[in-house]
């Protein structure tokens, strides 16, 4: 028997009333160093379980070779910590996680065979999962509860009720669990519809709801779907993610507090979505594709119960005063907000031109037509394709079929203009100096399609390119691996303003470590590191203005930041901040 087990009226772990009071902690959006600092707040705000998604795309990059395990995806380690906190743990593993996470946790290897029919019970997808689960699930096995570990329940799927009906595809993921070992409660979650909730269901699997509002409706139409399940809200939507161009979505903590309470109230179980938001770093973010593809931030604060850099907010305060009054909260004090780091000004002297640098970051790959991002073996990030034109004069470039998702166009290294896949742009106006003139086309990988029918839609040049009617062949097609960029050879900037995309680096000396923003008043748009670590996005198009500085990502001494800027800039300079700047409010 499962330590988790049902009734009617709610959970027994070993055989003892048990309320889940949990909250979602993404694992791999949070430094490992600052996990147990994570894990503590949650348990003193009141939670007696956290939440996590798994990342198939992040832990097996590559359909050959073994699990990534270590550094921000020790999945074990961090099941571990939350173990010695004594905090209980829902596994999410998906295979989809949606998360608002690069191709919603789903490999590229896998999207990119339009042949495979995705989150269905395709032998060839069910086979891709079986061969993940098969080295995923040894390496959990100890952590469940089964074993003496904190994982209580594992969900199949996610939301699926929202995507597909095919049953027999949900009951091959339950089967998969169970026959690698996964004595625990297993459970689905969909939103409160309730034709979501029958095709995303499977017998003898625990239904559960998500939603942020009409706790009262919700719960009713969940008893109305399975009158024996207890009431468990696995997602209760607290906040919201932004999007580039948009708003920065707050939600009123009052009104937050008043929705877990009801919840409580009622008996029901609940997990706060999200407890804790963190960043999505490197190049990690996802994107919406309803009318038009709309990219996530790079931070996902979520206006949680705890801020980015782990500080409390003001919801950390009202839910611990509402669980307060449903089950006993921790007799210590509340945590205080993190140091700060001091404001810290960093000068950018030394620049390397990206364009010309493109041959030495990888072999360009010679096609007669381009080809994709995925088609060279470019993931996320870059990609740079270059050849010539065959005649001067004025003209209209045509993108057959569009880009995915940004391109920057040069002709002899001069920027003529900018298409993006949100604007469904596909052509543009130039004037050619000269016959021979070199075209350079960069195209960003702004993140994948995490929730729909568009999961995996290809990135870079997505057809052939003309000029005035005729077909430009010949190209040079490159990746740009941006995986070490402080071994860009580097050169004094000089006085001259940067006009093209291009690399700055500066040095900055810290005293003691402490959590920081980093504020790039001038920049326009790009990728920032720090002592390598990659932070993320940034883009003066906003909300998001600040991009979070992980104490840990700091060293006494001196430091180094490294910026790829994609447009020309007179700014030298960039500042370490003590405040976040994520935008603009919009209260929901």
């Amino acid at each position: 028997m499962p330590a988790l087990t049902t009734t009617s009226d709610g959970f027994l772990l070993h055989g003892e009333p048990f309320r889940i009071i949990s909250g979602a902690l993404h694992y791999f959006r949070v430094h490992p160093a600052l996990w147990s600092d994570r894990l503590r707040k949650a348990r003193l705000m009141g939670l007696n379980t956290v939440e996590t998604y798994i990342p198939w795309n992040h832990h097996q990059p590559d359909p050959e070779g073994p699990l990534v395990l270590d550094g921000f995806l020790d999945l074990p380690r961090f099941l571990r910590l939350a173990r010695d906190e004594g905090l209980r743990v829902l596994l999410r593993p998906g295979p989809f996680i949606c998360a608002e996470w690069d191709g919603g946790g789903l490999p590229d290897w896998l999207t990119s065979d339009p042949d495979i029919r995705l989150r269905t019970s395709d032998p060839r997808f069910t086979g891709a999962v079986d061969r993940y689960l098969d080295q995923l699930l040894p390496a959990l096995r100890p952590h469940m509860a089964a074993a003496g570990g904190p994982v209580i329940a594992v969900q199949v799927e996610n939301e699926y009720g929202a995507y597909g009906d095919d049953s027999a595809y949900l009951k091959h993921l339950a089967d998969a669990f169970r026959s690698r070992g996964v004595e625990e409660l297993l459970f689905t979650c969909d939103q409160g519809d309730p034709g979501h909730l029958a095709a995303g269901s499977l017998p003898g699997v625990l239904v559960t709801g998500t939603f942020g509002s009409r706790v009262e409706q919700s719960l009713a139409r969940l008893r109305e779907h399975r009158p024996k399940d207890p009431l468990f809200c696995a997602e209760f939507w607290i906040g919201w993610f932004d999007h580039w161009g948009g708003p920065h979505h707050v939600r009123d903590a009052a009104d937050a507090a008043a929705d877990l309470d009801r919840l409580l109230s009622a008996g029901a179980s609940v997990n706060i979505y999200m407890f804790h938001g963190g960043t999505n770093f490197g190049f990690a973010n996802g994107a919406n594709h309803k009318h038009a593809y709309t990219p996530t931030v790079t931070s996902y604060d979520y206006d949680a119960a705890l801020t980015e850099c782990g500080d409390p907010g003001p919801k950390y305060h009202a839910f611990r005063d509402v669980i307060a009054r449903h089950a006993a909260v921790p007799d210590e004090p509340v945590p205080a907000p993190s140091p700060k780091l001091q404001l810290t000004s960093v000068e950018l002297s030394r620049r390397a031109p990206l364009l010309p640098l493109a041959g030495s970051l990888a072999p360009a790959v010679r096609t007669d037509a381009p080809v994709t991002m995925d088609e060279l073996g470019q993931r996320t990030g870059y990609a740079l394709y270059r050849t010539t034109l065959p005649a001067g004069g004025d003209g209209v470039l045509q993108f057959a079929r569009g880009v995915g998702d940004r391109a920057q166009v040069f002709v002899d290294g001069a920027p003529v203009g900018l298409l993006e896949s949100e604007r469904h742009d596909e052509s543009l106006p130039v004037r050619v100096p000269r016959p021979g003139a070199t075209l350079e086309v960069l195209v960003e990988n702004m993140g994948g399609v995490n929730y729909g029918p568009r999961i995996g839609a290809p990135k870079g040049l997505l057809g052939p390119v003309s000029f005035n009617g005729t077909d430009l062949t010949g190209w040079d097609c490159h990746p740009l691996p941006l995986d070490d960029p402080g071994a860009v050879p580097f050169a004094p900037a000089g006085e001259t303003p940067a006009t093209a995309p291009a690399f700055h680096r500066g040095t900055f000396d810290v005293g003691t470590p402490a959590d920081a923003f980093l504020s790039l008043p001038g920049w326009s748009k790009g990728q920032a590191w720090i002592n390598g670590f990659h932070l993320g996005r940034y883009w003066n198009r906003g909300p998001q203005r600040t991009l979070y500085v992980p104490a840990p990502v700091l060293r006494p001494g001196s430091n180094e930041l490294v910026l790829l800027e994609l447009h020309g800039t007179t700014a030298t300079r960039a500042l370490l901040t003590d405040t976040p700047d994520l935008g603009p409010e919009n209260t929901w």
